[in-house]
């Protein structure tokens, strides 16, 4: 459905001018962590973990964070809490997130106070064996339904989730509001589908069982967590004067060898850490997902250009496209920019790109040792299978961070050729 966008929609989308806030927050995943997701099926598949790891590498590159996925088909809190010593405590977590609630009241066959008792009695424990150890602890409530956004908000399964976050707080440690910040994307959706005629080219977020997640929803709940842990909006910030030859500001970044001749402006920047990029056309779902304008300022502002012109941006080649003069001064994100919608913009987002690469390859590696270990236990071989993917896996982590290890780019402004009639 994502390819019937012409490319006219997919730039018009990308060229946004956004202002970066005036704050930061203070990312909850330091250096040395060990994050394990706990959860049910919604976790298992993987998707959302996997953005959370992408985000975190790329943001915060001299960061050594290793990501461990803990999630089980059908599991519930009770499960999880059971399965702590094996799957958390004895993989090093220093950090968890845990994400629970639908299967613990049976997709709603059991919404009674006795299984809600049992929840929170199992996120209780959780909160309390994770402090005991040291762990920092994240409680999320579960991801939405396709219910209707507002018959499921106060509904049993929100109050549920509501109260084992409680817990956590009063115990001192954190909590994630997935659902309201999902249900916010869902009204999204839900907007845009009341505009849209043709029933096929309706949206969702969820699977057709109206439980489970596709890729949109996985974003959805990886852009909530990111949130929660205070993921920070500004990548870098850039302001140069091109008429004075000056860098008037630089957050986040260094800017060396700038010249220019009063039209083109040339300089080399390196960034602290790079935006997250996810792939052709996933920009189309920040509509619902805001990660551009919440995630991902990677700013570029250019004053003193001549007025009445159109400007090429270039980056070590690569057209980011092409921008009138006062939008470029009053400052652009150029994250997800390109001049053509089927490759990659910028080098960072063909560094983003590989990245998802090499992280999906490390989740089917453990996917297929958790297989084996499962179905296979009694093979003979099955010690040297282990130390054979613990290998590979720590070969794909070596080159996760040297992929994204900050180096200079080279960025032209320049005007932009004239259209040929």
């Amino acid at each position: 459905m994502l390819r019937r966008f012409p490319h006219s929609c997919i730039l018009s989308l990308l060229l946004v001018t956004i202002a970066p806030p005036a704050s930061q927050a203070e990312y909850a995943v330091h250096d040395g962590d060990t994050v394990v997701f706990l959860g049910d099926s919604i976790t298992a598949a993987r998707t959302y973990g996997k953005i959370i790891e992408n985000y975190t590498l790329l943001r915060f590159p001299e960061r050594k964070v290793t990501f461990i996925n803990a999630g089980r088909g059908g599991d519930t809190a009770a499960g999880g809490l059971k399965r702590l010593d094996e799957d958390v405590f004895s993989r090093g977590a220093s950090v968890l997130i845990v994400a629970y609630g639908i299967n613990d009241i049976g997709w709603g066959t059991k919404a009674d106070d006795e299984h809600r008792q049992l929840y929170l009695n199992s996120i209780a424990g959780i909160v309390k064996a994770c402090k005991m150890r040291g762990v920092r602890v994240f409680i999320c409530s579960a991801a939405i339904t396709a219910e209707d956004p507002d018959r499921a908000s106060g509904g049993f399964l929100e109050q549920m989730c509501d109260a084992g976050m409680a817990l956590a707080r009063e115990q001192g440690e954190s909590s994630i509001d997935v659902q309201r910040s999902m249900r916010a994307a869902q009204r999204r959706v839900l907007e845009a589908n009341a505009q849209t005629v043709q029933e096929k080219d309706k949206v969702s977020l969820h699977a057709t069982d109206g439980v489970h997640l596709n890729e949109l929803g996985q974003l959805a709940m990886a852009f909530a967590i990111l949130k929660g842990l205070g993921a920070p909006a500004v990548v870098s910030a850039v302001n140069i004067d091109a008429n004075q030859l000056a860098v008037t500001s630089a957050e986040g970044c260094k800017i060396t060898n700038l010249k220019g001749n009063g039209q083109q402006l040339e300089f080399d920047r390196l960034d602290d850490g790079l935006p997250l990029n996810l792939g052709l056309f996933v920009v189309l779902q920040f509509r619902f997902v805001p990660v551009h304008e919440e995630l991902n300022h990677y700013m570029l502002t250019v004053t003193g250009l001549p007025p009445g012109t159109r400007y090429e941006v270039l980056a070590d080649g690569r057209s980011l496209g092409t921008f009138p003069v006062d939008q470029l001064r009053n400052s652009v994100n150029i994250s997800h920019a390109t001049g053509n919608g089927w490759v990659p913009g910028g080098p960072w987002d063909a560094q983003a790109w590989a990245l998802a690469k090499l992280t999906d390859a490390r989740s089917e590696l453990a996917a297929a040792l958790f297989s084996t270990k499962e179905f296979e236990p009694q093979r003979p071989d099955l010690a040297n299978i282990i130390a054979q993917t613990d290998d590979a896996n720590a070969h794909l982590v070596r080159l996760q961070r040297s992929l994204v290890q900050p180096r200079p780019f080279h960025f032209i402004v320049r005007p932009a050729a004239e259209p040929k009639p």
